[in-house]
């Protein structure tokens, strides 16, 4: 999957069985290959809940012949044709940990991206402040779930036990972890150990950069 060629349309369709199916069923006639749904139900002014759906295909597609079958169909209300996420947001770095840590790394994380958005890429930084292992726990392994996310990086003054063994798994799924140097096990885990909040967070956006030349891999296992 290119993200460079996927389009995207966000679907306002009745909320009733079998409408889901002749959406899916459209885009297949079409040679449009879906890689991303996102659906959430709305209530109208009236009686009628409808559906709105977002969603990301790529494929060599006749676009407005697509769009007409869409809003063709009798359970769609209506098409909006939309650029994709990827293509607005662009590449996620994920910042989980405690809020001073977080807000830290976010620092380094906003001002160094604003360098590579500026020359035309697109990286985004998410951040959530949280504590206690259990929630930790919850958030890491949920870094596997979210779109587009290319690095994550864990700030804090201690974390482990559960916190490192989801930190396994994100590696597992393809997700380089960064994390503070800090107590617990999590140092033992991660990828990369980075001291100064600052720089893990310009670490973490270099390493996502087509441009730059930081590369985690390359670091593996190293402290600095």
């Amino acid at each position: 999957m290119s993200e460079d060629n996927l389009k995207a349309v966000c679907i306002y369709a009745r909320n009733q069985k079998g409408v889901l199916k002749e959406i899916a069923g459209t885009f297949a006639e079409h040679n449009a290959n879906i890689v991303m749904i996102h659906l959430e139900t709305i209530q109208g002014r009236t009686e009628d809940v409808f559906d709105e759906l977002y969603i990301e295909y790529e494929g060599v597609v006749n676009q407005d012949a697509l769009l007409l079958s869409l809003q063709s169909l009798s359970g769609v209300k209506d098409v909006i044709e939309h650029i994709s996420f990827g293509d607005i947001y662009g590449k996620r770095v994920i910042i989980i940990g405690g809020g001073a840590q977080v807000a830290q790394v976010a620092m380094g994380a906003v001002n160094e991206a604003d360098r590579h958005n500026i020359r035309g890429e697109r990286i985004s930084v998410d951040t959530i402040p949280l504590v206690g292992e259990k929630t930790l726990t919850q958030a890491v392994d949920a870094v596997t779930r979210l779109p587009r996310v290319e690095i994550l990086v864990l700030a804090g003054s201690i974390m482990g036990g559960d916190v490192s063994r989801a930190v396994d798994r994100v590696k597992e799924a393809g997700i380089p972890v960064i994390a503070l140097n800090m107590a617990g096990s999590v140092v033992d885990h991660a990828d990369l150990i980075v001291t100064d909040p600052i720089q893990a967070g310009i670490f973490a956006v270099m390493h996502v950069s087509k441009i730059a030349v930081f590369d985690v891999n390359r670091v593996r296992g190293r402290k600095f």
